[in-house]
């Protein structure tokens, strides 16, 4: 069985060779009971803060959006073929000239920083050496140019400031950083009403009290091993990267986190950033197939389907259910998917739907906080396993034989 390189690759542009496979590691022995992806969850909820804990896994108002994502996977079921001989399966995929070891990647994960000491870095130089993509979130705390140094194939994305100057502003500062791929994200016009961090005690920025105090007391790996390491070696974490300047520090008594009006953002503004960046440009948080089409209209070299994990509007589709009329409405870009994967078996339903590609974002996040590095690429190599296993059980060998044949409605 080969998990990095497939004779469909090498059909695709190569316009960076592959690099080579990853070097295995030791693995930590608090990661011998970690078995999946899930598993991590459940060690993250005991290792970080509450109000930390319930950023990462929350979304908004009644979860409805969160459970649907799931959910949506629960609704199709395999028709496998046997006697097909899987000896020589290859979990590697293409996507936008290069050749990755699977077919997913880590999406972009705000203020990774606070649950895992350096999380952004920490994750991009996991993804190198696993050879999986890795998205930075624009709402980060550390600099961009920091974590495109660690992984020169991390993609960057923005969420939009409110005004042209700062727009063209942030897409220079990305161009000089030396990004390659950059993801604008248009599903924020306005801050979502996230009640389940209020509740919890978490604000950007944070708000010192004697709850978060205890909060972080009552956890001090968690302490000691993320928050007052990074004070004392990199002093108060800032919002980095969601303008051309320092944004605000992560925790105030005060300062309230710069969150412009997007509302009035249109079309225009996509036309502006494809006039300025000459690289790979993806276009994330569409759900209708008419979207998607303007934006590959407009220049986009590719599309995430996306309803933000849930994070945005609850009661938002899940993105599964509209992935086949984006990818009808857009077939000459590739067309990705996020939002509600957590197996291998739901990596190969979205690619048998049509997906080139999928990120995951919550369960890496939980990886990092829990084990740095090496938790993020065990959780790389379990979802890669996954999918392997479950390509022999379907009886393909390659993640293009793949298509809607192999899927039935649940019940049906």
């Amino acid at each position: 069985m080969q998990l990095e390189s497939s004779a469909d690759g090498a059909a695709a542009a190569q316009a960076v060779p592959p690099r080579s496979p990853a070097i295995p590691q030791a693995l930590p022995a608090r990661l011998g009971p970690i078995l999946s992806l899930d598993d991590f969850e459940t060690a993250a909820r005991r290792h970080l803060p509450r109000p930390v804990f319930a950023y990462i896994c929350g979304a908004v108002e009644r979860n409805h959006s969160l459970e649907a994502n799931r959910l949506s996977y629960a609704r199709y079921e395999f028709v496998t073929r046997v006697l097909v001989d899987v000896s020589r399966r290859s979990t590697a995929a293409p996507l936008l000239g290069r050749r990755y070891s699977a077919p997913f990647g880590i999406a972009p994960m705000g203020i990774s920083a606070l649950s895992a000491y350096r999380g952004d870095l920490v994750q991009a130089q996991a993804a190198a050496a696993e050879n999986v993509p890795m998205v930075m979130s624009g709402s980060s705390l550390i600099r961009m140019e920091e974590v495109v140094r660690a992984n020169p194939d991390a993609w960057f994305q923005a969420y939009l400031p409110g005004d042209e100057a700062n727009i063209v502003a942030l897409i220079e500062r990305v161009k000089a950083a030396g990004f390659r791929t950059l993801v604008i994200t248009v599903d924020t016009p306005v801050t979502s009403n996230r009640e389940n961090n209020v509740r919890a005690g978490f604000s950007t920025p944070l708000r010192p009290n004697l709850r978060l105090a205890w909060d972080g007391l009552s956890h001090p790996r968690w302490l000691f091993g993320t928050f007052l390491k990074t004070i004392a070696l990199h002093g108060m974490p800032h919002f980095e990267n969601n303008y051309a300047q320092r944004g605000a520090p992560i925790l105030s008594k005060n300062v309230v986190r710069d969150l412009s009006e997007r509302g009035h953002l249109d079309w225009q503004h996509l036309r502006t950033i494809r006039r300025m960046w000459p690289r790979q440009l993806v276009v994330k948080g569409i759900l209708d197939a008419r979207d998607a089409r303007i934006a590959v209209d407009e220049g986009a070299d590719g599309i995430i389907v996306s309803n933000h994990g849930g994070r945005q509007l609850d009661g938002a589709v899940a993105p599964l259910r509209v992935l086949p009329r984006v990818v009808a409405a857009c077939p000459e870009v590739p067309v990705m998917i996020d939002s509600g994967i957590r197996r291998g078996s739901d990596v190969l339903k979205a690619l048998a739907l049509g997906a080139k590609f999928v990120f995951v974002g919550r369960p890496f996040n939980y990886a990092a906080s829990v084990a740095g590095e090496a938790g993020v690429r065990h959780g790389i190599a379990l979802l890669r396993e996954e999918v392997s296993r479950n390509m022999a059980m379907l009886g393909v060998n390659s993640l293009a034989e793949l298509d809607a044949s192999f899927l039935l409605p649940a019940g049906a």
